[in-house]
């Protein structure tokens, strides 16, 4: 969905349409209703419509005219946000942003990258699947269910607590992004083929997971420190468990 300010919740979420023959309302799947949603430029729409896609992404159902539809499982949200142009725009704020898992910033390719993007337009290649949503199903399942030692529960409250109480940081890791880092770092033990949590494992999703849900104050802004600076600070300064 490219989103725009004319963009509607019923865009996304669907809505109710008389059908003459039949004398009845019928329900019209909006754009939620698929695995995989990109919302293109999402603070160029207005805010009502980015709480109607955060409110699927949270519920993974919509309710139209009093009837609940159920979103399909598996369900995907990817949003980019352009920090650039935005005056005129409705930027996510933070309670927003924490509902999405990870943020990454692409920046600009490197040499090779944008050579093999410059060759990929002159080929346009077929895209064919690699994966069935069965097999995702299950490997989401399986992730789940990797063990992570009663060491690294505290090791994860500790890092989140130190965001909280770091004096250069106004706003620190939500419950939420506390959970998110715990998920993100079972999927890693599972791409590695382990069926436990190390602390490295943590440590290579810490910060993609908190770099958007922290707020530094004056403080660190006279230092001339960054989200990422203070994160690796707090990774550096937090001991990790030795784990046989």
């Amino acid at each position: 969905v490219q989103f725009t300010p004319d963009v509607m919740p019923s865009d996304l979420t669907g809505f109710s349409m008389y059908k003459k023959d039949s004398g009845t309302f019928e329900y019209q799947p909006g754009s939620v209703m698929c695995n995989l949603l990109l919302a293109d430029e999402i603070n160029r729409t207005s805010p009502k419509t980015q709480s109607a896609l955060l409110e699927v992404m949270e519920e993974q159902k919509v309710t139209v005219d009093g009837i609940t539809h159920e979103v399909p499982s598996p369900f995907i949200v990817i949003a980019t946000q352009n920090p650039f142009g935005s005056a005129g725009t409705w930027m996510l704020p933070e309670a927003q942003l924490d509902r999405f898992m990870v943020c990454l910033k692409l920046g600009y390719p490197k040499m090779e990258e944008e050579i093999d993007i410059l060759k990929g337009m002159q080929r346009r290649e077929e895209v064919h699947p690699v994966i069935t949503k069965e097999e995702l199903l299950a490997m989401q399942k399986e992730a789940d269910q990797i063990f992570v030692h009663e060491e690294l529960y505290q090791y994860v409250g500790e890092l989140a607590d130190r965001t909280r109480k770091h004096p250069m940081i106004d706003l620190g890791l939500s419950p939420r992004g506390t959970i998110n880092v715990l998920q993100m770092a079972k999927s890693v033990s599972f791409l590695n083929q382990r069926s436990y949590v190390i602390p490295e494992d943590v440590k290579d999703v810490f910060q993609d997971v908190c770099a958007h849900r922290i707020i530094l104050n004056a403080k660190a802004r006279v230092a001339h420190k960054d989200v990422a600076q203070m994160l690796e600070e707090i990774l550096k300064h937090t001991p990790a468990p030795k784990i046989l």
